[in-house]
């Protein structure tokens, strides 16, 4: 009557998983990347860490301008540390979760200091949930948790 492939499922999840996870992690770093300098000029949203930092306290005007190169510093480390996390599958589920977290964040902060519509722009809120989708995955696939996972049981 109702035939369920397992083995097929089970590929589909291991692929969306793998998609989701360097997808949100290509995301972080490229960040990353522009506002190092690492992009061409011609498709660089900051092009260098200055630009970045005013951007930072455009998107968080209530933040006091002292501690604006503090937020900007946090928030560029959390981005490289759950980009290369997300890359290895190091502590998958927590730094998805994190991520999720991080983004809807960032489009909280573009909501409410520039509108809704750059946020839906930029697809912030939907990286978020697809962040925290990623986050309920608990099967294993191409991470360094399942290494580590078995050396420990």
């Amino acid at each position: 009557m109702f035939n369920y492939d397992f083995k097929t499922n089970r590929m589909k999840t291991h692929l969306i998983k793998t998609y989701l996870r360097f997808g949100i992690a290509a995301g972080f770093l490229s960040a990353v990347a522009d506002r190092l300098g690492l992009w061409p000029a011609e498709v660089s949203a900051w092009g260098n860490w200055g630009s970045f930092v005013e951007s930072t306290q455009a998107m968080n005007p209530w933040v006091p301008q002292v501690f604006i190169p503090t937020v900007a510093l946090i928030a560029t480390l959390a981005e490289a540390l759950f980009g290369l996390c997300l890359i290895v599958g190091l502590k998958t589920e927590l730094i998805a979760r994190l991520s999720g977290y991080l983004m809807l964040l960032f489009a909280l902060a573009i909501t409410f200091s520039t509108g809704v519509k750059g946020a839906f722009d930029y697809s912030v809120f939907a990286a978020s949930a697809a962040a925290f989708g990623l986050s309920t995955m608990k099967e294993k696939y191409l991470e360094i948790d399942s290494i580590l996972f078995n050396k420990l049981h």
